[in-house]
């Protein structure tokens, strides 16, 4: 079968630096054989949870069309900034979102044994590897596979050429792995056992 993978940016700025790290990794992907589905947060906007909303108004039709796109894919490329040191709020909230159940559906059904490649870019000197601890944590929690190499690309305001490449061709080639490695797991994980 061929690995499906969604990608997104832990961002909602239309041209985060994060949108351009993940699309490079889709790239990868894609080159090993992946079918990506690229979807930007602000596609489908979710409002702030809340439990009072979600039992007046059911659940918003954007976070169904997001569980829609988690589960009919084995495989995730996730990049994403950190807001002091954590995950940015919007990611939080609509991850929260997505965990609530809706009839018929077993807990975390959306995030279980989906494989993960994490990453982040930063303008700062940390890169935003810092909050990648907490994404990593709160994914694992999900029940989500996360693999164990990540990028973090800092100085991001500079990182990136006219192209959308990364100006340091060893970070473009992690990059690329990154799309690869979540692509080609997926596919051992759906090979048959002999």
């Amino acid at each position: 079968m061929t690995p499906r993978l969604l990608a997104l940016a832990g961002s909602m700025r239309r041209d985060s630096y994060n949108d351009r790290l993940v699309r490079i990794a889709v790239r990868g992907a894609r080159e090993a054989g992946a079918e990506v589905t690229h979807v930007r947060m602000g596609d489908l906007p979710v409002p702030v949870y809340d439990a009072d909303l979600e039992e007046a108004e059911g659940m918003p039709a954007n976070v169904l069309e997001w569980k829609r796109l988690f589960k009919s894919h084995e495989g995730m490329l996730i990049s994403t900034p950190e807001y002091n040191s954590m995950i940015p709020g919007a990611f939080k909230n609509l991850l929260d979102w997505i965990s609530r159940p809706v009839p018929d559906e077993r807990p975390f059904e959306p995030f279980r044994g989906k494989v993960v490649s994490l990453m982040s870019a930063s303008d700062g000197s940390l890169a935003a590897i810092r909050g990648l601890t907490v994404v990593r944590a709160l994914l694992c929690h999900l029940q989500m596979i996360v693999l164990p190499d990540i990028l973090g690309i800092k100085f991001a305001g500079e990182a990136f050429d006219e192209n959308g490449n990364l100006a340091d061709p060893k970070m473009q080639e992690i990059a690329l792995r990154l799309g690869k490695n979540a692509a080609d797991m997926v596919r051992q994980m759906q090979a048959p056992v002999p």
